[in-house]
């Protein structure tokens, strides 16, 4: 589960931080709207990352927790909306996307996780 501190990037809905070869981004919230989750993580990329893409194949596990009842969001969707947004700032194409996990959880809050890393 993502800390508050621990070397954490931003300080809005979303956040950034790197653990060796990991990258890990939190977004606090949740809507039923995917398209909503692309333009909000693009902007936190292009405004706080600083490093640019890579090639060789990635791995992808996007985690969404929610209380109560599932949000009625399709998963693709929301996966789609997400990998085209750190498209170009943590791969150059999600071609590169080798593995790709989804999933949704009954969590103490309502976020979104993302780890992307190289696939050994």
């Amino acid at each position: 589960m993502p800390s508050l501190t621990a070397g954490w990037i931003g300080t809005g809905k979303v956040r950034l931080r790197e653990q060796g070869d990991t990258v890990e981004i939190a977004i606090d919230g949740l809507t039923t709207q995917a398209k909503y989750y692309k333009p909000l993580v693009y902007e936190f990329m292009r405004k706080e990352w600083a490093s640019r893409p890579s090639w060789g194949d990635f791995v992808v596990e996007i985690r969404m927790e929610h209380l109560g009842d599932p949000p009625h969001i399709d998963l693709d969707n929301l996966a789609k909306a997400l990998l085209d947004a750190i498209k170009g700032y943590l791969f150059h194409d999600d071609a590169q996307v080798a593995r790709l996990l989804v999933e949704r959880h009954e969590g103490e809050r309502e976020r979104i996780t993302l780890r992307v890393f190289p696939r050994s």
